[in-house]
């Protein structure tokens, strides 16, 4: 499934030596990476490697201490949430962090308002222009619900729904507000291997539908190494290798850290 070809191609994502301390444990040492546009890069490594606090990083709901890094050119340093979802990140999370009591179009619809250009103001009034985007937002979230097989579920509330579901209600939501990286914490955690392989088809499906370059932390290692054209590895906190998918798989600091001792 790798999209890599034999020229280089653009960075949209550039980690550069980020260090982050919580107390007396370092969370993240020293790490740095990039991703290329219209790739997808996997993030691998044990438990507490620091993979899901990266994300927390990436996503404005932790700041570095230290290092920097740089989406599509501008640095996301000091930029609230809301502010990182509204210029093009967007994310899941290990248990899908949905609205229970809402349903499943809600939830998707919620997920788009990031792109929003219309303030309280036009909002109240009504104006033409907001309208506009209502009407756009609503036809998105119809076609999202329909590609991830999800238009039986859009009038439940997501409480009622299985695991399995509230994963693709997630992903349509994340799709919603247009990202051009999207950020996959554990897709596959929880899912039978027939989900695991319907959710490796969507992962491509993505990438190719919205042209959006994906970074993917995940433990289940036979989607990682179906999707991803390129892997980083995280142990305590610190990079301990990078490289393709069966490079990543020969590492024998790898195989020592996360796959297991080698016999």
């Amino acid at each position: 499934m790798s999209v890599l070809s034999s020229g280089p191609r653009a960075s949209l994502l550039t980690v550069s030596d980020i260090c982050l301390r919580f107390g007396g444990v370092v969370a993240l040492d020293g790490v740095s990476f990039t991703v290329e546009r219209g790739t997808v890069c996997g993030l691998i490594g044990p438990n507490g490697a620091g993979k899901t606090t990266l994300f927390n990083c990436l996503s404005g709901l932790c700041r570095a201490d230290s290092g920097a890094i740089v989406f599509n050119g501008r640095s996301l340093f000091d930029l609230p949430p809301h502010v990182i979802a509204s210029i093009g990140i967007g994310r899941t999370f290990q248990n899908p962090a949905l609205f229970d009591t809402m349903t499943a179009r809600e939830n998707v619809t919620i997920g788009g308002q990031c792109r929003s250009s219309g303030g309280i103001l036009a909002s109240m009034l009504r104006l033409p222009s907001v309208r506009r985007e209502e009407n756009a937002l609503a036809q998105r979230t119809d076609a999202l619900l329909e590609s991830l097989a999800l238009r039986s579920y859009a009038d439940r509330p997501v409480i009622e729904l299985t695991f399995a579901t509230r994963k693709r209600i997630e992903l349509a939501r994340a799709l919603a507000g247009r990202p051009k990286l999207l950020l996959l914490d554990e897709p596959a955690g929880g899912l039978s291997h027939e989900e695991v392989d319907r959710f490796c088809d969507l992962i491509a499906w993505a990438r190719d539908k919205f042209e959006a370059t994906v970074l993917l932390v995940e433990h289940h290692m036979n989607m990682v190494v179906r999707v991803s054209d390129k892997v980083v590895v995280l142990n305590f906190g610190r990079k301990i290798a990078e490289g393709t998918p069966a490079e990543v798989q020969r590492n024998q600091e790898v195989v020592e850290a996360y796959l297991g001792q080698a016999s």
